[in-house]
């Protein structure tokens, strides 16, 4: 059913419940598993960060996840392909799967957190908005605390 499976990883806690599946996914379809990380040049410079030591740390960050990942990979039997790259996340994993004859995307319901997520909106909702092949959307315990944190805190503002 699947022979060419992509996840897109950031490193948050959702994106490591989404490796687990795909890790699974792939090592039950004997698919390869395309690993990738973007360095989300757009928000660094919305944020006045245009430091190359700032955007040589997110590459070391994306080569570290990646690697992780092959190294997970390689342990269920997977064969795994990393990249990190640049740009516009939701459109360089849409154009990484068309590139690579992506079967399916498994990816974490909520990535990273903060700032940038509000201003850019959902890496994974556009994704699964405008993405050709299915998208797997994983959420994880994570997101559930986070959640019921939000319920909370705004039921506690409503009393």
């Amino acid at each position: 059913m699947y022979d060419t499976i992509l996840l897109p990883t950031d490193g948050s806690g959702p994106s490591e419940a989404a490796r687990d599946h795909a890790v699974g996914l792939a090592s039950a379809y004997d698919a390869t598993l395309h690993v990738v990380y973007v360095v989300d040049d757009e928000a660094l410079r919305a944020a006045r960060i245009d430091s190359d030591v700032v955007v040589e740390g997110f590459e070391t960050e994306g080569e570290t996840l990646v690697s992780e990942v092959a190294t997970m990979a390689a342990e269920a039997g997977v064969d795994c392909e990393t990249a990190v790259a640049h740009g516009h996340p939701h459109e360089v994993i849409l154009e990484y799967a068309t590139e690579h004859g992506v079967d399916l995307i498994v990816m974490g319901t909520h990535g990273r957190h903060g700032v940038s997520r509000f201003l850019l909106g959902s890496v994974t909702e556009r994704v699964v908005r405008t993405s050709d092949v299915p998208v797997l959307t994983v959420r994880s315990e994570d997101a559930d605390i986070d959640a019921d944190e939000g319920e909370s805190e705004s039921e506690d503002d409503a009393a």
